[in-house]
Parts: C-alpha cells; sequence; structure tokens
C-alpha cells in the first residue's frame, strides 16, 4: 500500500487492502478455532460476523479508490497541495483556475496563475517554469503540467 500511495496506483493500494484483510482474516479464523477449544463456541459466530464486516468495509473503500480513479477523481489533499505548492512559488499571487486528474497511474495538472501585470514575458514563463519545478520535486508521479501565466487585476 506504501508504494501504491507513492506510485499513484489505486490498483495496488487495492491489492495492499486486500492483503490485509486476508491476514485479518486468518488471524480471526486463529482466535475463533481457539475459542471454540477452549469452550465457548459463541466465538465462532461472533468472529464470523467481525471478518464479514471487516471484508465488506475494505471492499467499500478500495471500490470507492478505484471508481473515483475510473472517472479520473483526484482526492481533495492532493489538490490542496498542488495549489498550495504552486501559490508558494514567488511571484504568483493567486491560483484562480486548478485542474488536477489521474491518466493511469500518473497525474495531468493544468494551473493559471495570476503574476504581476508588469512583467516581461520571459518572466512570466520562468515563474511558470519554477511552478513545474516545484510540482515535480513534490510528486513524482506528474506526467505533465499546463501553467497558463496570467496578469493580476487591480
Amino acid at each position: 500500500m506504501k508504494v501504491g500511495k507513492e506510485i499513484g496506483s489505486a490498483a495496488l493500494i487495492a491489492d495492499g487492502y486486500h492483503a490485509r484483510v486476508d491476514g485479518l482474516t486468518s488471524l480471526a479464523v486463529l482466535i475463533g478455532a481457539a475459542g471454540v477449544w477452549m469452550g465457548y463456541p459463541i466465538i465462532d459466530p461472533f468472529i464470523g460476523m467481525l471478518i464479514t464486516t471487516t471484508i465488506l468495509k475494505i471492499v467499500l473503500d478500495s471500490s470507492k479508490l478505484v471508481f473515483t480513479r475510473l472517472l479520473d477523481g483526484v482526492e481533495p489533499e492532493v489538490i490542496d497541495k498542488v495549489k498550495s505548492i504552486a501559490e508558494s512559488v514567488e511571484g504568483v499571487f493567486e491560483i484562480t483556475d486548478l485542474k488536477v486528474r489521474w491518466i493511469g497511474h500518473r497525474l495531468h495538472v493544468e494551473i493559471k496563475a495570476l503574476v504581476s501585470p508588469s512583467l516581461s514575458v520571459e518572466e512570466g514563463h520562468e515563474i511558470a517554469s519554477a511552478v513545474e519545478e516545484k510540482l515535480l520535486e513534490n510528486f513524482s508521479y506528474i506526467s505533465s503540467t499546463t501553467i497558463h501565466v496570467g496578469p493580476l487585476k487591480a
């Protein structure tokens, strides 16, 4: 799951959830069998319900993650981090338009950054390049960025 989060792979994260539920289920079965062996037969159906609940929760969590990716959805915390990083670049006054979406295991980012209207085209381009560099430093799974630089209106 850790590697899945690092590379932005919803499928690998879901596989990690699956491995986790397999381990928990095996442990729960062992506890249930020990309880029955010690003379507490009520533990067996209780453990069965616990396993069922755990599996359903993990299936729902995994399904939500994978379905969101199928629709090119991005977690809100990723969007907030992208915006925060872009706004932290010197010369950027505000981010007015931000679109982030998954394309496979890679993230595509589109940004409109407002800068001082007195800047030259070259200076605006340098700010756009700085935004791109800073995003790539913080997200190893960004595939492309489109950064539009516009003038801040008074």
